[in-house]
Order: structure tokens, then sequence, then C-alpha cells
């Protein structure tokens, strides 16, 4: 034992997770530890037949108002910020009758599961812990004398530590999990807050809190030199966070990164009802596609761009099954993300090993509510997601030329995919498939030259004897503040424009649209994607 560590003679027990705690309780007893608990812990070890006394016994003052009080009390608070070798503190404790605390173990009252659930209000208000945070801040302020413990999993890692110590625990152990502790009331805080901001309509408080559960500790961030890992928030949208990774190696922050931008752009296909696929390479669609099967819908997204297609994430919104699997296989793909897969189709991705495969357990909701967080220096810029849908917008065709019933479709799909190219974006579509992507430029002219000058290449890949842009339609995710931007896409031979309208000139921009015969339509929203 060394000179910081500290011997385990009491410790008080409540948890609401009642995992492993019989075990962890035993082997306590057995090492002479004293436990007190409360409630249902205490119930649960008196009827295991081990020794345990009652919070209330000691305090005097029994559990009152349905167990909203019952460890709020100085018996209690005392015996865990008590700093063992103070004379002060050990007077008091011996004039009010404190008994040292050295073990503290308290899981908190399920809030955030309550609120998944879908509970009424009072139901969630009665999971707000109060006892639990504030016993666990006391014991983790007191970190130096007390050991605090908020999840069964850390059970082992104290046991442990006693055994190897004689009973003690070290002072690296106790801070370990006093970071654990604060971080997870933390958590805890703020998914309370968000609970209440959401209740009230009040997306942005006069405080914010953001916090979340580590889920993995990734290799590095989005280069080597960087630390990273993947957290769980209370967000409910599905995502691959709750996806079963069933074959290959683990993920990387950009595979998580990208594998997120293609369920995004997925679940904006919803409405179309049909087979899609997306494929993303650094956050981007390359190809996007509907098709009658999911081997069409992937051959007409791969058709769009295939050199970018190398080294992508592709998500599919229905099961895969051997041919697909197979078509896919033969281009390497970092990431596949599907709702399911056959047994032929697993075995033909087992082949590669390193292929990761995604079973979703659901798609993103594209109109859900929600938020979007970025650091900035000093500071955290907050916006709510970009839920809006073209289904909802009021198209305004704004050109003499109206667009036919199969342009009008592929202006709703150009815009849709345009919603998830980081800006400027320009998208051409032609028959439910991406022809050609621009993204990312600074000037919406130089997105919409690249997304023609990359279908020229993929027309030359695919032994098309010219650009598949020819008869495209063509969306840009914000207007065109000139003529130049549109006129570049009419050159590149799309026939029809989708665009939010909303610039200055967009008089000159509609007399050019009429004069190069194109039908062109304003949404009045705008998506950029930064």
């Amino acid at each position: 034992m060394t000179a910081s560590s500290r011997p385990i003679k009491r410790a008080l027990i409540s948890v609401s997770d009642k995992t492993g705690l019989l075990d962890f309780a035993q082997t306590l007893v057995a090492l002479g530890v004293d436990l007190l608990s409360t409630g249902g812990t205490a119930r649960t070890l008196k009827d295991a037949g081990l020794p345990v006394r009652d919070v209330s016994e000691v305090t005097g003052f029994p559990e009152i108002m349905d167990g909203r009080v019952k460890t709020l009390h100085p018996k209690v608070h005392g015996g865990l910020l008590a700093i063992r070798g103070n004379a002060g503190h050990e007077a008091a404790q011996k004039t009010h009758g404190i008994a040292d605390i050295d073990l503290l173990a308290v899981n908190l009252y399920p809030f955030e599961a309550t609120v998944a659930k879908g509970a009424e209000a009072e139901e969630v208000i009665e999971n707000i812990d109060i006892g639990g945070p504030a016993m666990i801040r006391a014991a983790s302020k007191n970190h130096a004398h007390v050991t605090v413990i908020v999840e069964p999993e850390d059970y082992a890692r104290v046991l442990a530590d006693m055994k190897a110590n004689g009973g003690a625990t070290t002072l690296a152990t106790r801070r370990a999990l006093a970071l654990k502790a604060y971080a997870r009331t933390a958590a805890y805080d703020a998914a309370i807050s968000r609970w209440f901001a959401d209740a009230l309509n009040e997306p942005f408080p006069a405080f914010i809190a953001l916090g979340g559960r580590r889920q993995q500790l990734l290799r590095y961030g989005e280069n080597p030199h960087q630390q990273a890992a993947f957290y769980q928030t209370t967000d409910p949208r599905p995502g691959v966070m709750d996806a079963m990774q069933v074959q290959g190696k683990e993920l990387s922050y950009n595979n998580i990164n990208d594998a997120d931008a293609a369920l995004e752009c997925l679940a904006e296909l919803a409405p179309e009802g049909k087979p899609a696929c997306v494929i993303v390479k650094h956050a981007n669609p390359c190809g996007v596609a509907l098709g009658e099967t999911a081997l069409e819908a992937y051959r007409k997204a791969l058709t769009c761009d295939p050199v970018s297609a190398f080294g992508g994430i592709i998500a599919l919104n229905r099961p895969l099954d051997e041919t697909t699997a197979s078509e896919i296989t033969k281009l390497f793909t970092e990431v596949i993300l599907v709702p399911g897969a056959d047994d032929k189709a697993r075995a033909l991705v087992a082949a590669k090993k390193n292929l990761r495969l995604l079973l979703l357990k659901a798609l993103p909701d594209a109109a859900a509510p929600g938020y979007a967080a970025r650091t900035v220096a000093g500071g955290l810029l907050v916006q709510t997601r970009d839920a809006a849908r073209v289904d909802d917008m009021d198209l305004r065709v704004v050109t003499r030329r109206q667009p036919s019933a199969q342009e009008l479709a592929d202006l709703r799909f150009a815009f849709r995919v345009a919603k998830h190219v980081k800006s400027n974006a320009i998208v051409y579509v032609k028959e439910g498939a991406t022809v050609g992507v621009g993204a990312g430029q600074m000037s919406r002219v130089d997105s919409a030259r690249i997304a023609a000058r990359k279908s020229e290449d993929a027309a030359l890949a695919a032994g098309t004897p010219e650009p598949l842009v020819k008869g495209s339609v063509v969306a840009s995710d914000a207007f065109f503040p000139f003529p130049d931007g549109l006129l570049q896409a009419a050159e590149a031979g799309a026939t029809a424009v989708i665009q939010p309208g909303g610039s200055v000139k967009d008089q000159d921009v509609i007399a050019a649209a009429d004069a190069a015969g194109l039908a062109m339509v304003f949404t009045g929203t705008r998506h950029f994607r930064h």
C-alpha cells in the first residue's frame, strides 16, 4: 500500500442498474467492508443474505416523499466530504456522529432511457435524480480519500485495485473514476436541459450543454496526428451509431463521417419510394441514383463518377443480395451500409477482410428536427438541422417553358441531392441518377464546369459517345448571382434548372434561361452546406 492509497472500510451503494451488484457487494463484504444502502438496492442486498445497514438507520431520518429525500443529509455528505487527517473535520465528525464513507457506488435514475421511450412529462421528471448527482459530486471532489463508481463496468477495476493494495485503492484509480463521475453528471444534466429546451420549444437557451457517452476510441482523427473518439448523444435519430458492424476492420473517423453523410443523403430519397444508392467520397455524394432494383441503382450511381467512387462509402436502402454484393466487391470500397444482407452476400463481402459491412437499424428521418454544432475559436456555433424538404416547398416555374413531367421529377431528385453536397453545389441529374456533381468550389460557375467535365470523363469510362449531362436537369443549392453559372449549365446540355431564387439579378437569370429555352423552377429555400 502506498502513501496515497486509501483503505475501503465503509461503502454506500445505491444503484438503479443492478448489473453485477451482488458479486460486487459479496466481494466487498469478503474484504471486510461494511455496507450502507437505500431503498431497492438495500432490499436486493438483504434478500441475498448480505449484511447491510439502511441509510435511514445512519441518518436517523426515514426516506420521505416517495424516496425523493433519502440521502440529502449531513451524515451522508459529511462522510463523503470529510478530509481524512484534518483535525477540524475530524472534530466535527466526532461531535455530530459522522462516520467516513470510503466508497460510493451510485448510478443515476434512467432519465435518458425514460425520454427515449417517449414517456409522459410526469414520468420523465420523476426520473431526474437529485441525491445521486449530489453524492457523486461530493465523493468526486474528495477523491483524494473517496472512491466513486458510477457504472457497473468499473466494479472489477476497483476490486482488482483493492486486492492488489491490501483493501485500498490508489490515487490514480480514484482520479480516473472522479473524472468519469463528473463527466457522467455533466452529460446527465445536458440531457435534462435538452429535454426542457425541447419541451419549451426553446432551441437556444442562455446556456447550452452537450453531452454523450464514449462508444469507441478511434485509431486517429481526420489525420494520423489527430486523436479522436466516437460519442453517443441523446439524439433519437438512428444512424451509424446504432448500426451493427458484421464485417471488416475497425471504423475510422473519416469512415464514420462519410457513412453519416451517405445515410443522410439516402434518407432524403425515402419519398421516392424506390431502391436507391448513394456513393460518398470525402463527405460528398459522388453518385446517387434510383433504380428498379438495388443492383440497378448501384450501377447508375457508379456511372456518375467511377473514379471518385474508388475507396468510397456505399449506402443502399434495400437489403444486400448476392448479385449486388458481387458487383460492389469488384470495386475497392471502405464501407457498405445496408438494412440487411443475405448469407451469400455476406460471404462475398467476407472475402474482402478489410471491407466494413454495417447493417442499419433504420434510416434517419430527413424531416426530423434536431441540432448541428460546430466549434470555432473560443466558441460553439449551434443551429437547427436543415430538415427542409423539396416536397414541402412551393415550387414556382419562372420561365416561359414549363418543365416536362420527367424533368420535374428529376429536378426534385436533383434538389434532394444538392442539399447534401458541399457548397457551392451543382448537381446534374438524368432519369433518376446523378450524371455530374460539382462540390465545394468558391465559384458556382466553377462547380458547374467541374460537374460537366467529370460527366465527360464518366462518359468516356462508360463508352458513351456524348457527356452524360446532355439532356439532364441541374440543381443549384443557392441562387445564381449572375446568368453565367446558368449559361454554363445550359452549354453543358442541361434543359431545366431548379434553384432557390432570391438574387437581385433574378430577372437577368430568368431572361437568360428563356433565351436558352430552359425551364426553371424556384424553390424559395437555400441549402448551403459548408
